[in-house]
């Protein structure tokens, strides 16, 4: 865990990352019906800010200390949480939105779903394997979905929109898939 943190507190002190939250999010937090929500791998801050200005009161985790501070105190709402993700277990039935965005811990799957409230949106966007990574690192390809992984894992919700497609993302063009699903019970 402390080599992960440290790894991440240099590349938010070092590195600049988008300032705007993701097209997904804008697009879809209108469907969230309460205002409790959880940014899971929060890194910047970008999607909190963005939730806290639409009225939600946002659970902010990350491992970064130092990425955390980059926003923590512009808003009332946020509520950060340094936590290690390999470690951090979503209380059940606390979110109206989850969102997830440019990260992946297949461990945390269930605890989303179960961290859904009743009618809560999970909002979920992450790289994408494809031909041009098949033949990289197995531990690179751990942080990349395959093929209808992402559909097959959140198959219990009410599923709004599902996409596999490559985008451009910060001037780079990305595989990547996008979900946004309801909780029904």
């Amino acid at each position: 865990m402390l080599q992960d943190r440290l790894k991440w507190n240099a590349k938010y002190q070092n590195q600049s990352f988008p300032g705007e939250p993701a097209a997904i999010v804008i697009e879809y937090v209108k469907l969230a019906k309460g205002n409790k929500a959880l940014d899971i791998a929060a890194g910047n801050g970008r999607n909190t800010l963005f939730l806290a200005r639409q009225g939600f009161s946002v659970d902010a985790v990350d491992i970064s200390d130092a990425g955390l501070k980059l926003f923590a105190a512009k808003h009332p709402s946020i509520h950060p949480i340094c936590a290690d993700l390999d470690d951090f277990d979503i209380p059940a039935k606390r979110y109206d939105l989850i969102i997830n965005i440019k990260y992946l811990n297949r461990r945390l799957f269930p605890f989303i779903t179960g961290g859904l409230a009743p009618g809560g949106v999970l909002i979920f966007q992450t790289l994408l394997e494809s031909s041009n990574t098949a033949n990289s690192s197995p531990a690179c390809r751990d942080y990349m979905l395959r093929e209808n992984e992402l559909l097959q894992a959140f198959s219990s919700l009410k599923i709004v929109r599902y996409k596999e497609s490559a985008e451009k993302t910060n001037d780079k063009l990305a595989n990547l898939a996008s979900l946004v699903g309801v909780k029904i019970f």
